[in-house]
């Protein structure tokens, strides 16, 4: 039986790591492996529902989680909330320019998701430049900074986010542990993109006519439903610690705040002057297929983990390679390759909290490794993908010019976080 799971897992990762060269949505993949694994996985065991309902639990919180921050960032954005961001950046200097919007994508990725942060910073981009190639090293930057970002933050990363609810790491913990270690992770690249573009200009793209179409928003209510929004999104982790309920309970809660902030704010408004400005809208508007590809590849997963494969490839692991740093740093790697989500959800499987309590040095590094590990190559993260989907930028433009930056702040964040801990 675990031949046969490994084999149509294997078959299901690749076409999700394929997605672009044949044309098909992760989601079909993810989910049609998830069904075959646990229907061969009933058949072969007898009744699996205890299991199934186990796995199902966690998952949903994940879930939850991604659908109230995505809703939240959502209806921000409506508000053209993020041009309070994109109205401070006055450089010249395309060195400056790259600091400044690697520094705000850095502290926002933390805040909000490097997903979501990535796609922001990419539109404050093109505002800012408009030069092609100057726009496609700032969307490479852009990635390197949302992933290290990202790790550090218990919302950051869905990574991350899935090593705190499932109980890996706490919130207080991960920030004191990798901010550092993240903070290198981009300072280096950073430091020698500085060298290559010192002295150049920046080329401003040429203003077009204002077409933010009818959905019109007063500085007010742009800077309120951002700080309201950012806020929330904040208050989640001080939510968990206080209340010592799960995350997506937090989240939800923000959700249901803001939703009615946004009516009490539009209350007096023709509905059809408000609808695209709630936050029953903004729910339409979520990556709903994201959604799905986590629920299919975390079942899929789940079967591996139940059927005790992870178990035997931790121990293997453990024999051949000995060490537990060197083994999350392959992990880190294998990150730029396949998609991180299913690596972490395997390592939390391989390896028992029994063993590896709370905040061990394991998940954490494991948090570092899957969360800024799959910047160096553009198919390695969400930040990455969508930066290629927006930017059009090719597989070997980013391996030429930002893979060995992302590398060597990988490996020099990597080193920084062994010797701090």
């Amino acid at each position: 039986m675990n031949t046969l799971l490994i084999i149509i897992f294997v078959i299901a990762y690749a076409a999700i790591a394929f997605e672009h060269p044949l044309k098909v949505n992760k989601s079909a993949p993810a989910l049609i492996g998830a069904g075959l694994l646990w229907t061969i996985y009933a058949t072969y065991t007898g009744h699996v529902a205890e299991q199934l309902n186990e796995s199902l639990s966690s998952i949903a919180q994940i879930v939850f989680f991604l659908m109230g921050a995505m809703a939240i960032v959502e209806v921000v954005d409506a508000h053209d909330g993020f041009d309070i961001i994109t109205d401070r950046i006055k450089t010249k200097k395309m060195t400056t320019l790259l600091w400044l919007i690697s520094f705000v994508t850095f502290f926002l990725s933390a805040a909000l998701d490097n997903l979501t942060t990535t796609i922001v910073m990419l539109s404050v981009n093109r505002r800012l430049l408009g030069r092609r190639e100057d726009r496609l090293f700032a969307a490479g930057i852009i990635v390197i900074a949302a992933n290290a970002g990202g790790a550090w933050s218990p919302i950051g990363d869905v990574t991350t986010t899935m090593l705190w609810i499932g109980g890996q790491i706490t919130a207080l913990a991960i920030i004191k542990g990798l901010f550092i270690p993240s903070l290198v992770n981009l300072m280096v690249p950073l430091t020698v993109v500085s060298y290559m573009y010192r002295g150049k200009s920046i080329v401003s793209p040429d203003r077009l006519a204002d077409n933010s179409g009818e959905y019109v928003t007063t500085k007010f209510e742009r800077s309120f439903m951002f700080f309201a929004g950012i806020g929330l999104l904040c208050a989640v982790p001080v939510f968990k610690t206080l209340t010592h309920l799960p995350p997506f309970m937090g989240v939800l809660f923000a959700l249901g705040i803001l939703w009615l902030i946004g009516e009490l704010i539009h209350g007096k408004k023709q509905e059809q002057d408000k609808h695209y400005l709630t936050l029953g809208a903004a729910l339409q508007r979520i990556d709903i297929s994201s959604l799905v590809f986590f629920i299919g590849i975390l079942l899929a997963v789940a079967t591996l983990e139940h059927s005790h494969i992870l178990a035997s490839l931790a121990q293997w692991l453990d024999k051949t390679v000995g060490n537990q740093a060197m083994i999350v740093f392959i992990f880190g790697l294998a990150s730029a390759i396949v998609d991180n989500v299913p690596l972490v959800a395997a390592s939390m499987g391989m390896y028992s909290l029994a063993d590896f309590p709370t905040d061990a040095f394991l998940w954490e590094f494991l948090a570092y490794a899957a969360g800024t590990g799959g910047s160096i190559l553009i198919i390695g993260s969400a930040a990455g993908v969508a930066a290629m989907g927006i930017e059009k930028i090719e597989f070997f433009w980013y391996v030429r010019k930002i893979s060995f930056l992302a590398l060597i702040g990988y490996i020099v964040g990597a080193i920084s976080y062994i010797l701090l801990r």
